[in-house]
């Protein structure tokens, strides 16, 4: 599917993801709040960059836009490597573009939940809405971006309404809690931690709430936070610098804070196994970068899965769902075909782009 090669399209994304780069790339290239905003900050001055939005996730870093050149859309990569201290070169193994209308099925799959590494899964769609909803507080988007994310909201409620996509045991949190199962057996004495009071951390904990463990304790380092969550999932609150003293008081510890280095070390759960004897020790480790020192699952008797390894496991039932995949797909394609004519009509009315950025596509390794 492309676009006439004499009409300028301007609409790009530009981006890494799981499918090209590993857990320890995506660990360089998640960005701090801190970092996102500078970054937002600059590309609102980048000179030939029209309208964009940032999408920043823990599988996926991608930037939306309309651009009159290419060297717009190189100058939002040279920004985004500096302020990341990432070398170009480095990024360029695993960044992909797409242009024009493959660019708008592109997006279309990723808020329908069938670029994520859990096909199917429902995080994703909030986090595109966050993206969106981002670019237009910072004034970012303009009338194309605000048409493609208003449809793209539509078609991904369309496929998750008219198919089975998201069946199945599809989310890390439910991956988890059967995990948890199949190393305790049953969980009603099983006590839980939840490291960070997040999105993911949450839902995890509340899934295994729906297994009836034996306790919940939720530890962040803003103590208020741990209580009010705590407070909401029946549970109790641990303060964060009392972790290492009390981590084997508990069998599966949930991790999903936003640390920038490793808050479980291997000396921590080296000690906290000599308290809890042949009693395995399970660590769910959601955050990116990670919070569990990779060093630990080398331990006895210490079991550690990170997002990847999570969604491995959920990929083993995607057999079942790929007839689902293909009509999500289909329809998909339809919305994009009659998408697509109406960001055309929107990129005829701007100025024409120079000659050279036409409508393109890089294709996925």
């Amino acid at each position: 599917m492309s676009a006439p090669a004499n009409l300028p399209t301007g609409f790009f994304v530009l981006g890494a993801s799981h499918h090209q780069a590993p857990l320890d790339v995506r660990e360089k290239l998640s960005m701090g709040t801190e970092t996102l905003e500078q970054l937002q900050t600059e590309l609102n001055q980048l000179v030939g960059l029209r309208e964009f939005a940032v999408l920043s996730t823990c599988n996926r870093i991608e930037f939306y836009g309309v651009a009159d050149s290419p060297a717009a859309v190189t100058g939002i990569e040279s920004t985004f490597c500096r302020l990341q201290d990432y070398a170009g070169s480095e990024f360029a193994k695993y960044r992909r573009q797409r242009h024009g209308v493959d660019a708008v099925q592109h997006l279309l799959e990723v808020a329908s939940g069938l670029d994520s590494q859990l096909i199917g899964e429902t995080e994703i769609f909030g986090q595109v809405k966050d993206a969106y909803a981002q670019a237009q507080r910072r004034q970012s988007a303009g009338p194309v971006l605000n048409r493609v994310f208003q449809k793209t909201f539509h078609a991904a409620k369309h496929v998750r309404t008219h198919t089975a996509i998201t069946s199945g045991h599809v989310s890390v949190a439910n991956v988890a809690v059967d995990l948890a199962h199949t190393i305790f057996g049953d969980l009603a004495q099983t006590k839980i931690l939840l490291l960070g009071a997040g999105e993911i951390g949450e839902k995890t904990a509340r899934a295994f709430q729906s297994r009836d463990v034996g306790g919940l304790t939720v530890a962040s380092r803003r103590l208020e936070r741990a209580m009010e969550l705590a407070s909401s999932l029946d549970g109790t609150a641990l303060p964060f610098e009392h972790l290492e003293r009390h981590l084997g008081d508990y069998d599966v510890v949930v991790c999903s804070t936003s640390a920038p280095q490793p808050v479980v070390t291997r000396a921590a759960v080296t000690a906290a196994m000599r308290q809890r004897h042949a009693r395995p020790l399970f660590l769910i480790d959601l955050a990116l970068p990670r919070d569990v020192d990779a060093s630990v699952a080398e331990l006895p008797n210490v079991y550690v899965y990170n997002l990847d390894d999570l969604a491995a496991i959920a990929e083993e039932n995607r057999s079942a769902r790929e007839a689902e995949i293909s009509k999500c797909r289909a329809l998909l394609r339809e919305r994009t075909a009659t998408l697509w004519k109406q960001v055309e009509s929107l990129l005829a009315r701007s100025p024409a782009a120079p000659a050279g950025f036409t409508d393109h596509k890089t294709s996925e390794a």
